[in-house]
């Protein structure tokens, strides 16, 4: 109960910050004057509207997923706004991996801040689509624990 009671208010937060936002989302259309682009909610349940078009009519249109209520767009736009969030893998290795001992060390990679020659490594996949497993070192150092790649 509680967590759908939180849920709920994540979602009103959610819904009031791009009603706030859809203020101020707006384009110059081919007429010359502002038009609305940006996200519409339902006004019968409050739910996101989303684009579709009207094969029949050949228009474009919103739709609520929950309770089918459409609306004819006043505007033929779409804008889509793709965020994509990149984490430094580095900064997600823990530093107490320097105490695992079930981890291989290495004397032959030298800690590029320290010059500390033991180092521990592992393995790992890569979140980069265009990179496959990457070896990643952290020094064994206490006072520096580095952490790199190569």
């Amino acid at each position: 109960k509680h967590s759908y009671q939180r849920r709920v208010r994540e979602f009103q937060t959610f819904q009031h910050y791009f009603k706030q936002i859809n203020l101020r989302a707006m384009v110059i259309s081919s007429e010359g004057g502002p038009q609305f682009v940006g996200i519409k909610f339902c006004p019968e349940c409050n739910n996101m509207l989303y684009p579709k078009e009207d094969k029949e009519n050949k228009r474009l249109q919103y739709q609520c997923q929950n309770c089918e209520h459409t609306e004819r767009a006043l505007n033929n736009c779409i804008y889509v706004n793709k965020i994509t969030h990149e984490i430094d893998e580095l900064q997600t290795i823990v530093g107490d991996v320097i105490s695992d001992p079930t981890l291989p060390r290495t004397q032959d990679h030298p800690c590029p801040r320290c010059s500390q020659c033991l180092a521990v490594f592992f393995q790992a996949q890569s979140s980069a689509v265009d990179q496959g497993m990457r070896l990643y070192y952290v020094c064994c150092n206490q006072q520096c624990n580095h952490k790199w790649t190569e």
